[in-house]
């Protein structure tokens, strides 16, 4: 080890200012699966970690919350997990009495603030600044909304919408200033791909193989993919994280479940059942494999920067309301595709998303233009910036 330089009177910084980090609440209500909680809990970490804020996550379901994140008690009303006060948010009176008002509050999703602690908000010397985080959207009305301002229609605080996005003029989405790093290792790594494997699933793919990722909700659209899959004339490897798509994997190979462990073959098809995985650890998934079936929001970005082509099956809303932001999204994603590779894309996705019957065949058979342009739309996306870096930005302006 070297000896460390001298020091010099170039070399002698001031004092730094005294700094006091930000304090910031986010609220975030467990509406079902897992796209709420792990949404705001890569926020609350990313926060805390790159922008050195003292983050507090309200959460009304830990149950949901400990799959993405292990190491959180079931029992404990109140605790420390990664430099991160989690609450239980058992009542609505709860938070109030807890803590007091942060400088930064974020009412994740609509979930609606405590009461008490609104009244608490409009009753500190300087009002907090309250962000309403909004659902990922990627149509283009979500621009004109980001950042609008709204009244709040008793007292002097203001709520600002903040809509995540895929394009310019939108909050952006998640993404910690390590990833493309991480991933780039990884892939450069034999070795390190060679543990994944071994430590993952028990043994490496054969030679030529497609690997596919697939976490998804319940589908009817999986048998006849399945079977394409155990007909195909290339092997095809599929690795299913237990959840809501297992049952239709345990009828289609006819076991009682297929949970983690799960091992299965017919045809050109070898399946393998996975663990939910924390959070932390979904990317090598996404990175070891060739195509990511996605689902729901954080996934969904996961897949965007994994540069791997993906299929989306987007939250199903009444009256179809979802589809016209899956074509958004399409229409972002395959803007400079060829036509032919945006029509099969499409077609794929709408099929996924209960239009059809998806063909997997006509999907490899653009699979190189695919591959180029997963690579290119993370480059174009990352020009749009973080959403965790857009929203400090936006607050500190507004701390001023």
């Amino acid at each position: 080890m070297s000896s460390p330089a001298p020091l010099t009177a170039s070399s002698v910084a001031p004092p730094a200012e005294p700094s006091v980090a930000i304090a910031c609440d986010i609220f975030c209500a467990v509406i079902d699966n897992f796209g709420d909680i792990g949404v705001c809990w890569r926020l609350a970490q990313q926060l805390a970690s790159e922008h050195g804020w003292q983050v507090r996550v309200f959460v009304d379901e830990l149950a949901a919350f400990q799959k993405l994140c292990p190491s959180l008690a079931l029992d404990r009303s109140r605790q420390m997990v990664e430099g991160i006060v989690v609450e239980h948010w058992h009542t609505p009176t709860h938070a109030g009495d807890t803590l007091e008002v942060a400088d930064v509050v974020i009412e994740a999703f609509a979930c609606e603030l405590p009461p008490v602690y609104v009244t608490a908000m409009a009753q500190r010397e300087r009002a907090p600044v309250w962000i309403n985080l909004e659902y990922l959207s990627a149509e283009d009305w979500v621009a004109d909304f980001h950042l609008r301002p709204s009244p709040h229609p008793h007292y002097p605080l203001v709520k600002t919408f903040f809509f995540p996005g895929l394009g310019p003029g939108t909050g952006g989405v998640l993404k910690e200033q390590g990833l493309d790093a991480a991933r780039a290792a990884f892939e450069a790594s034999p070795a390190a791909r060679d543990a994944w494997w071994h430590a993952t699933v028990g043994d490496a793919p054969p030679v030529g193989a497609t690997v596919v990722s697939l976490f998804a909700y319940e589908n009817p659209a999986v048998d006849s993919l399945l079977a394409q899959w155990r007909d195909s004339t290339q092997p095809v490897v599929l690795l299913a994280p237990e959840g809501r798509i297992s049952g239709a994997l345990a009828r289609f190979f006819g076991l009682p479940s297929f949970g983690a462990g799960a091992r299965a073959e017919r045809g050109a098809l070898s399946a393998r059942g996975l663990a939910f995985t924390k959070q932390s650890a979904y990317d090598a998934l996404l990175w070891a494999s060739d195509i990511n079936f996605v689902r729901g929001e954080d996934s969904f970005v996961r897949a965007q920067w994994a540069t791997k082509p993906f299929v989306w099956h987007i939250y199903p809303q009444a009256d179809d309301a979802h589809l016209p932001k899956l074509d958004a999204a399409l229409a972002h994603y395959t803007r400079t595709l060829c036509e032919d590779s945006a029509a099969a894309l499409a077609r794929f996705w709408h099929a996924w998303n209960g239009a059809g019957t998806p063909d997997w065949a006509d999907l490899c058979r653009h699979y190189p233009a695919l591959k180029q342009r997963a690579a290119e739309w993370a480059a174009e996306l990352a020009q749009v910036g973080d959403l965790a870096g857009n929203l400090a930005l936006f607050t500190k302006t507004q701390l001023k």
